[in-house]
């Protein structure tokens, strides 16, 4: 049976399997200098959290999201895609190595996606 957007929070093991993903996905984008930097005065414990309840939320765990918009969030950063790539692929990365198949990769990377016009260049 194919998942669908709204099941596959729970098909890469909910909550507590996303908030492990993030924690190994901030690993890598803390040793990465291409993005690591746009973390430098943030909170990281915070970030983690609220990165993961967002996620969550993007894969249908049926939790509200609260956040601010995309686009708020990331104002006056200037993200170019190359960093944008960057945290796509690190999380890709990490999905693979908590075992997530090819196409639930695929389907994570289409849902975030959707936000890239709300990152870039603000």
């Amino acid at each position: 049976m194919t998942a669908t957007k709204e099941n596959l929070f729970e098909k890469l093991g909910g909550e507590e399997a996303i908030a492990k993903v993030v924690d190994k996905f901030y690993d890598k984008v803390m040793a990465d200098g291409t993005v690591n930097g746009f973390f430098a005065r943030t909170d990281m414990e915070k970030q983690r959290r609220h990165q993961a309840d967002f996620i969550g939320y993007a894969l249908g765990s049926g939790k509200k999201y609260t956040g601010q918009s995309m686009s708020k969030v990331h104002a006056g950063m200037n993200l170019q895609p190359k960093h944008y790539d960057a945290i796509v692929n690190h999380l890709s990365s990490t999905l693979r190595e908590f075992g997530t198949s090819p196409e639930d990769i695929r389907k994570v990377e289409d849902t975030v996606n959707t936000l890239r016009d709300d990152i870039l260049y603000k």
